[in-house]
This record gives C-alpha cells, structure tokens and sequence, in this order.
C-alpha cells in the first residue's frame, strides 16, 4: 500500500471513530433507507428512461409475412375465374399494418379499421371525395363497398398521376369485388377462388358433455352443432346423454394456400348412446336437396323433433297424479317441463298450423300448434312470441315460435311442452314418432352407390385408429 493510501485510511478510522456509536448506527439506516427508496421510487427522468426503453423494445415490426399473405390472395384474385358454393363464413385476410405496404405499381393495400367510411380510406389513399364520387356513379355494383367491414382490405392501384386505375375489395380470402377504369366509367368484377376440401375423422368419449367432448377431440363448435341437428329426432341431448357414450364423425375442412380457413359439411357420423349405435351419411338427391339418411335409406329427420329447446334441463316429467307447485293440489302434468334461462328460444316441432297463439290461463303464453290429422303440439309460459307467430300462420320444423319465460301459474322460466296424439296428452320422451319419406326405391341404387363409401372410410378409421392405439401400448420386448 502506497504511504499517500495509508495516512487517508488512518485519517478515515480517526474521524469514524470520534462518533457515537448510535450515530453511526442510526446513519448507516439512513443510507440503506435512501438505497431503498432510490431503487422502488426511481427519479422522473429514470422512470421516463425506463418507460422509453420498454417502448422501443416491444414496438411491433412491419409483419412481411402477412403482407406477403394478402399479396398473395390479391394475386390470385386477379388470375382466378372459379366460383364457389360454400355458404360458411370465411375468415377475414391476414391483418396488415395501418400504413399502405410498400408494393410495386403504385399499389397501396388498406385494412378497414373500426370506424373507417370509404370517404376516410380515400384520403388515406391520397385521393378525394371526387375520386369516391366518380366511382360510386359510374358503377351501380359500387354500392358493396359501402358494406366494409373492419378486417377486411381496399386496395387502390394508382397511375403515375396519382389517378385510380383499378381498387380491389377483399371480403375474405375466397371473394374480392374488382373495380377497373374505362374510357367511360369504372367496369365490375367478382373474383372469387375455390377452397380446397379434404377430409377430416374426430373420434372422442362423452365424459361431462357433447360440446366438451367435441372440443377435446378438436371440433368446431359448428360442427358439434351439426352433429347434435342430426340426431335431434333420435337422441334428447338434454336428457339421454350418458358418460362413456361414443361418437366419431367424417366432415370437411376448407383449406387455401395451404391454411384451414374453415369447415365444410359433415359427410358421415356415428353417435353410441345407451350401447345403441345411431349412424347416418349425406346425401344430395336428384333433385339437388341435401338430407341425412341411415345407411339403409330412412331419413334421420323425422315428422317431429324429439325436444323442441336446445339443450335444456328437464326440471319436470310427464306425470298424470303430479301434485302441482303452485296450486299445491294432485293435478295432471300432461307435459314436459324444460328449465332455461329466460328468452332461449322455442322450436316448432313440427310442420304445421298455429292454431292458438296468445294468453292460455295458468299456461300464460302459449302456441298450439296442429300438425296434419292426429297430433298437436303445445309450448306454455313463453317471455313472448317469435316473429309473424300468430293465429293462422305456418310454421316449419325447426322454425323460432318464442321465447322461454315464466308467464301464466310458473315458479320460474321453463318451457311447459305437451304432445298430443288423436286429443290424448302422450308422453314427448317415450312417444313413438312417425318417421318421414326414406329415399325412393327408383333412387335406392344411387343412394347405396355414393354413400357405402362414406359408411365404410368410417369404418376404416375406427379400425386403424384402435390398430394405432393397440401398437402404441405394446410392451418393448427388446
């Protein structure tokens, strides 16, 4: 140590040592308590630094992979002449940033955010209300742009003067609307592109519900739904529904570019309930009408649905020496009782004639419903009616009649339902329904010929996937 080094450290302890203990100890408190505070309560300028720093680091980048995206179906868009017949809704393209990419040809592609009109999207262009004006009058099939909705992308392709040549709207990744410039106005095309279909298998155990078990299998929502509609005349998914029960389904899924962008029609299911098998295939007759049919050829749909209200609970039974609840005296309940939250809304069972539509006594509510010769459907204690349900109207199977509520002698939303056989109440559970026209015997060998196969890849994929599962579980011998 140099000898400078040395008298300053001597002089250090001399001066420390002239203070009090409880000074220093008192002082070096202080001084951890600064640190402290330093530390959890930084000055202005530091938080602002920090504040910057978090900014710059997590500002998003341009995303080139999108915008390639949406180049692409603009591409394709434009050399495309196919048509599509698919009724589902697409996704909206790839979102970009709000600034036009930076494309060849004058091109600026715009996302339509929350709030934009065609007037803002213009100006964003670098164009004018008088642009918009002249393409709106001088092509009648302009009014589609005034439908935009957010996601969705307008591109402008722009001349050295900054003029509209030609303005693309993408409604999806299937549908653009194409707008090119003449010598007289603007001429319209509808482009649209083809999905590709391929088939998907979903095989899955019911352990709590239908709907979480078709989401653990990786099903859409739709799908499941689909499913249900299926067996709605065989099945009572509110009530029949069991652990352990099975089902496996063959459907579509729509591909473009290599991305699924959604589902197609369901082709071939099979539903296990209660160790009872229920199949059915798809199949479009010669007629062009797409129906649901055992693989023998009887229709799935039957003359009336099994339960008029999607996935209720049944909070009361058909029981002709019930005690009623609110009359406290033994009363026939000569219906149904299906619990569920006020406004879900009421099916028609049936085709038929509303023969009573209004107040009914202790039903409140209430339609009734005539179907052909021999049966009757009535729905009781409804909130209100669905639209144009009135006395005289027809309804058909499936058809919105109202609305679950608690009018009339209620202790709480349900819907009260009764089925009537020849002016007898019959149990809706246990009824035996009339099934509907099985395909034509002049049809039968079509039939067969489109939908064995549909039945047998079905088959096929239950052996392999148990095949799969058998292998996957073999002991390791080596």
């Amino acid at each position: 140590m140099q000898p400078a080094e040395t008298h300053y450290k001597n002089l250090l302890i001399v001066t420390v040592k002239q203070f009090p203990k409880t000074h220093l100890a008192a002082a070096s408190t202080l001084a951890a308590i600064l640190c402290l505070a330093l530390i959890l309560f930084p000055s202005e300028n530091a938080e602002a630094t920090r504040q910057v720093k978090t900014y710059v680091e997590l500002k998003p980048s341009i995303d080139t992979e999108a915008l390639t995206h949406i180049e692409g179906i603009t591409d394709s868009l434009r050399s495309s002449d196919t048509t599509s017949d698919t009724s589902d809704p697409v996704p909206p393209v790839a979102a970009a940033p709000e600034e036009p990419a930076a494309t060849p040809d004058n091109r600026k592609e715009y996302v339509v955010k929350s709030g934009d009109s065609l007037s803002i999207i213009f100006q964003r262009a670098g164009l004018n209300d008088r642009d918009l004006y002249e393409l709106i009058n001088t092509s009648p099939e302009a009014k589609e742009l005034r439908r935009i909705k957010p996601g969705e992308v307008i591109v402008f392709d722009l001349d050295d003067n900054n003029k509209l040549e030609q303005l693309t709207y993408i409604k999806n990744q299937l549908t653009s609307f194409q707008f090119t410039r003449t010598e007289k106005n603007f001429q319209f095309s509808k482009l649209e592109r083809e999905p590709e279909i391929r088939v998907a298998f979903r095989h899955a155990t019911i352990n709590s519900s239908l709907f979480l078990a078709g989401k653990n299998a990786g099903l859409a929502s739709p799908v499941v739904m689909e499913l249900a509609n299926i067996f709605a005349w065989d099945i009572d998914f509110a009530q029949d529904i069991q652990r352990g029960d099975q089902f496996k389904v063959m459907y579509e899924e729509k591909y473009l570019d290599n991305k699924k962008i959604g589902n197609g029609a369901v082709l071939a299911v099979e539903f296990v309930n209660k160790n009872k098998t229920y199949k059915a295939v798809r199949y479009t007759d010669k007629e062009g009408y797409t129906n649901y049919y055992t693989p023998e050829g009887e229709s799935m749909r039957k003359a009336f649905l099994r339960m008029p209200i999607d996935f209720a609970r049944i909070s009361s039974h058909f029981n002709l020496n019930r005690k009623h609840p609110v009359l406290h005296t033994i009363r026939a309940h000569k219906g149904t009782d299906y619990a569920a939250p006020r406004g879900t809304p009421i099916k028609a069972a049936g085709d038929g004639k509303v023969i009573h539509a209004g107040r009914k006594g202790g039903y409140g509510n209430t339609v009734i419903i005539q179907h052909g010769q021999g049966y009757q459907t009535l729905y009781a204690h409804m909130h209100n009616f669905g639209r144009d349900i009135k006395t005289g109207s027809r309804v058909r199977q499936g058809q919105v009649i109202g609305y679950v509520g608690t009018t009339g002698l209620s202790t709480g939303p349900h819907l009260h339902y009764e089925f009537h056989v020849n002016g007898v109440p019959r149990n809706p559970l246990t009824v035996e329904l009339p099934k509907s026209v099985a395909i034509n015997n002049d049809e039968k060998a079509r039939f067969k010929a489109q939908t064995q196969s549909l039945v047998a890849q079905l088959d096929q994929y239950e052996a392999s996937t148990q095949l799969a599962l058998a292998e996957s579980v073999k002991p390791n011998v080596n």
